[in-house]
């Protein structure tokens, strides 16, 4: 059985070699299709890959309450504007909502940040420990504030991996002096890396102090009488239904709000993890519809390998005469066209690969694309390859095992 394998082989590399022109243009289709298949998958997977990473890097289950909008002389000033939320509708969510882990009250601006040589303008968050455990954002050094710092406005803060790189460099900051807005602060801990948000802003580009400090010491009286937050960050439970839960946080606010039936809420809830899982999926099916274009050039490729086999049966009719004549028989000849179609197919899908990597790789240098090549794509591309010459040229195989060897051998 191996010899016969062998020597179908090498008749099938023989009969290339005699068209090589012809061959190279038959390949062509597959070559293309398994090439466009293979950069599809990479630049869909590294998508993919680029998405859960963002999931990731938020946290799961996070939602965020922003403030809604404000109306002023008549001209709205968007989502955000609005001074609405405070410190007790994040407790009120967190005693009345049993789905909610977590619900992190932040305030938040901007500053100079400095240190003995250095100084870095950045943004300033006012945050408690529970901020950290929503956001699933543990520190890579130091520790975390305590209860007296927040209750008494201590000067405590907590680095992002991009301001103490600024600020220190390779020097530990935890136990160094800073100041921020004027303020001397010790430097107690670093965040781990989070990398880039779904805005493309910098995560780690941040500062993290007590609320009650921030409110207090570094933005100013007037939010500390009112005790204002920008936003509230809420972590539900895992196996809680966000969308129940996120209906549930809404009708507190508008009680606590008394807010007015048919009245805009002065709120905004926005389910990052829903946001995120509706890109992943978009990018799943955008992913799957590329690869399905991809495809056809795969079954254009096959068809081409099924029209040049009928005619590589006509132009051999003697040959099968021949061969069918010193003993050969259907089965035989069968084997030897559908080992030729499959050795065409294979040849133009391994080509593919080779092209479709390149290709990745382009696309990830000049268009700054993540790709994510997977061993199990390259292995379906030539099992699917080598399926196609199969299929295909199973046709034209059958045809010439179908001949009489007399009329093959009379055959001009």
């Amino acid at each position: 059985m191996k010899i016969e394998i062998a020597t179908n082989l090498a008749i099938a590399f023989q009969a290339l070699k005699v068209n090589k022109l012809r061959s190279s243009l038959t390949m062509l289709g597959i070559i293309i299709g398994v090439a466009a298949v293979i950069t599809m998958i990479a630049v869909g997977g590294g998508a993919q890959a680029r998405v859960k990473a963002q999931i990731s890097s938020l946290g799961s289950n996070l939602m965020i309450i922003i403030p809604g909008s404000l109306l002023q002389s008549g001209v709205r000033l968007g989502t955000g504007n609005a001074q609405t939320l405070t410190e007790d509708d994040a407790n009120a969510i967190l005693r009345e909502i049993p789905e909610v882990a977590y619900a992190a009250p932040i305030s938040r601006g901007g500053g100079q940040i400095i240190s003995s040589s250095n100084n870095w303008g950045t943004t300033i968050y006012g945050v408690n420990p529970d901020f950290f455990e929503a956001r699933e954002w543990p520190l890579a050094s130091g520790r975390m504030f305590e209860y007296a710092e927040i209750a008494g406005a201590g000067k405590v803060v907590i680095l992002g991996q991009t301001v103490a790189n600024q600020l220190f460099g390779s020097e530990d900051p935890i136990d160094q002096q800073v100041r921020i807005k004027g303020v001397p602060f010790t430097v107690i801990g670093i965040t781990e890396k989070k990398g880039q948000s779904m805005q493309g802003q910098d995560q780690d580009d941040g500062v993290f102090v007590p609320l009650s400090t921030g409110r207090r010491r570094i933005f100013g009286e007037a939010m500390g009488r009112i005790a204002r937050v920008g936003s509230v960050a809420v972590k539900v439970q895992d196996g809680n239904d966000m969308k129940i839960t996120e209906q549930k946080i809404a009708e507190l606010l508008r009680q606590r709000h008394r807010t007015q039936i048919g009245a805009e809420d002065d709120f905004t809830i926005r389910n990052l993890t829903e946001i995120l899982e509706a890109q992943e999926a978009a990018s799943k099916v955008m992913s799957a519809l590329l690869a399905a274009v991809a495809s056809v050039s795969l079954l254009v490729g096959g068809i081409g390998i099924m029209n040049i086999m009928l005619v590589s049966v006509t132009e051999r009719t003697r040959e099968i005469g021949l061969r069918m004549a010193i003993g050969a028989k259907g089965r035989d000849i069968l084997e030897q066209f559908l080992v030729e179609a499959m050795t065409l197919a294979t040849l133009g899908g391994l080509i593919g690969i080779l092209l479709g990597f390149l290709a990745s790789e382009l696309i990830a240098i000049l268009a700054g694309w993540a790709i994510q090549l997977s061993l199990v794509s390259i292995i379906l591309a030539v099992g699917f390859s080598a399926a196609i010459g199969i299929f295909f040229g199973f046709y034209p195989a059958k045809k010439a095992a179908m001949m009489q060897p007399i009329q093959a051998l009379r055959y001009e």
